[in-house]
């Protein structure tokens, strides 16, 4: 059942309206260049109606268009129509939001649009919760993969088949990253005792497997509309953090002795204590150098090597760092794997704590720190669910940010796919180095010219034409995603000049959110967004402008 077919079975006959839909041809600007046949829709079917008599919004990702990749149009048509919904329930007319997860993540072929238009689904949907619960089905031609999967850990409640599979990485992506014995992509049998709903269920990943079958569908989701249901997966920092003290990563894991593990945590608190002068320097990189410079502590260390946090000049700094002994050796040159994920949400969460009855001025602003190559690639990752750490601590950030911490995200070195989700895109402002040696991009391009099916030169040709492909910081400048891109600091420097340059930067940044709305609108609102040139989010307004006229009429 495609998906179109799929949104207008779940609601209530008779009451339907589709919103963007085939005839108003919003197709996506940036396949044809690519030489690639684009869809009228852009794979997302929108629609408005009722599901037992209760107003609904059903957002249903098409699996067979561009694997349910997200890229500019398609983002936007989901954030514009989370943003209409999130304003009805503020105003007291509720509406029910449905997300139908079929998707690959980012659609590789529009790589930087795609991270962003997620990081934008992410926020709305964090927002939403407070009103009404967030459902989502997993029906399972494609499942629920790459950054789509942190969506689906930040959803109230999930639904799924026992066709579906849910994970960040791939197991090609895996095999390409990290080696086949890692995970052999062949292994289908492998691939779905770990990644099925039947073992993501016992290790409360998704909620409820039903049938295939629309009747079972729309009753479990009126059951968990009715009941306001919700898992508050994104909330689970210390049991995840308590497992993983009592994991030997140096051990095999198989699926049965993980069973065994998840059943008996002994669940303790987890508070991180900030990083301290340390008496011999870290593992080397540019994130480690600039927390070290801003912060003013030499050497910084801390409990959990990979994560660093501290107060300096009024304002919180985190940076996840590499450690070259790292007991998880998938994150020993500073991905951001299932411990710093969810030690990064528990330091957020307890800043949110302490300045909760504060008023928004008085907040502590957040620096976060992005030097994130990508998210771990290992086995075990994504059989505990690192999806699930990245979504607690883009979470973090995303509702500090909205219950007033203004967050300005300074890129000094890579900011890559999934730990660029949870460690830098639910920032208020991005301010990035003008050093052409940041990566900043949704994939590796060996892991994209092998899921995208090109050569390596051609996955290189065709960013000449779409600057959301290109893996440089300058390129990235031109999506109107940056709030200042600044010049003549490279990411090893360290002299006063560039100190200084950086932190007049950053007061720059905090200054320009006084007064300013706490969520991301700034990405497609600023002058390089709204005039296109080079690259822009020209696509992201017009969809923005067709969604005002259509959702009341």
């Amino acid at each position: 059942m495609h998906a179109r077919q799929r949104a207008e079975a779940l609601l209530d006959a008779d009451s339907t309206r589709e919103l963007i839909g085939p005839f108003d041809n919003m197709i996506s600007p940036h396949l044809e260049p690519q030489g690639i046949v684009p869809e009228a829709d852009d794979g997302i079917v929108v629609m408005k109606g009722k599901l037992d008599g209760k107003n609904t919004l059903i957002i249903a990702i098409e699996g067979s268009f561009q694997g349910g990749g997200i890229g500019e149009v398609s983002g936007a048509k989901i954030v514009s129509a989370l943003e209409h919904a999130l304003a009805d329930n503020k105003a007291g007319n509720t509406i029910y939001p449905i997300i139908i997860l079929d998707t690959g993540g980012v659609r590789l072929q529009e790589a930087n649009y795609g991270l962003l238009s997620i990081s934008e689904i992410h926020n709305m949907v964090i927002a939403l919760k407070k009103y009404v619960p967030v459902i989502g089905l997993v029906p399972g031609r494609v499942g629920s993969f790459g950054g789509m999967s942190i969506t689906n850990a930040l959803l109230s409640y999930v639904i799924g088949t026992d066709k579906a599979r849910i994970g960040l990485n791939g197991p090609e992506v895996i095999e390409q990253e990290a080696g086949v014995k890692e995970w052999d992509s062949s292994d289908k049998n492998l691939i779905w005792d770990t990644l099925g709903t039947k073992q993501r269920q016992a290790t409360g990943i998704i909620d409820e497997v039903v049938a295939d079958d629309v009747e079972a569908f729309r009753k479990a989701i009126s059951d968990a509309i009715n009941e306001k249901k919700d898992s508050h997966r994104d909330q689970r920092g210390d049991f995840y953090l308590s497992l993983l003290d009592q994991l030997d990563p140096s051990k095999p894991l198989d699926i049965a002795g993980y069973d065994k593990l998840f059943k008996q945590v002994d669940v303790k608190a987890h508070h991180l204590a900030p990083a301290v002068e340390g008496s011999q320097p870290g593992t080397k990189s540019r994130g480690r150098n600039w927390f070290e410079l801003l912060t003013g502590i030499k050497n910084a260390k801390s409990d959990v090597p990979t994560v660093l946090h501290a107060q300096a000049d009024g304002r919180e700094y985190v940076a996840i760092v590499p450690d070259e002994n790292n007991r998880f050796p998938r994150v020993r040159h500073g991905e951001a794997g299932l411990q710093e994920g969810y030690t990064v949400a528990s330091v957020v969460n307890d800043l949110i704590a302490a300045d909760k009855d504060k008023p928004a001025a008085q907040k502590t602003p957040i620096v976060i720190v992005v030097d994130v190559p990508s998210q771990a690639y290992g086995y075990k990752e994504e059989l505990i669910g690192i999806h699930m750490a990245l979504a607690s601590a883009a979470s973090a950030y995303a509702r500090a940010r909205q219950a007033g911490h203004k967050v300005v995200s300074f890129i000094p070195g890579d900011a890559v796919s999934g730990g660029f989700l949870a460690q830098g895109l639910q920032s208020n402002r991005l301010v990035a180095l003008d050093d052409l040696d940041i990566t900043i991009q949704a994939m590796s391009k060996a892991s994209s010219a092998r899921i995208t099916q090109r050569t390596i030169a051609e996955l290189e040709e065709a960013t000449k034409h779409v600057p959301a492909m290109a893996y440089d910081i300058e390129n990235y400048q031109k999506l109107g995603s940056l709030y200042n891109l600044i010049k003549g600091v490279k990411g090893y420097d360290h002299d006063e000049k560039a100190v200084s340059t950086v932190k007049a930067a950053l007061d720059d940044a905090f200054k320009s959110l006084e007064n300013a709305p706490t969520d991301l609108s700034f990405r497609y609102t600023n002058a390089i967004a709204v005039n296109g040139e080079g690259g822009g989010r020209k696509a992201t307004n017009k969809v923005r402008a067709l969604m005002d006229q259509q959702w009341n009429d």
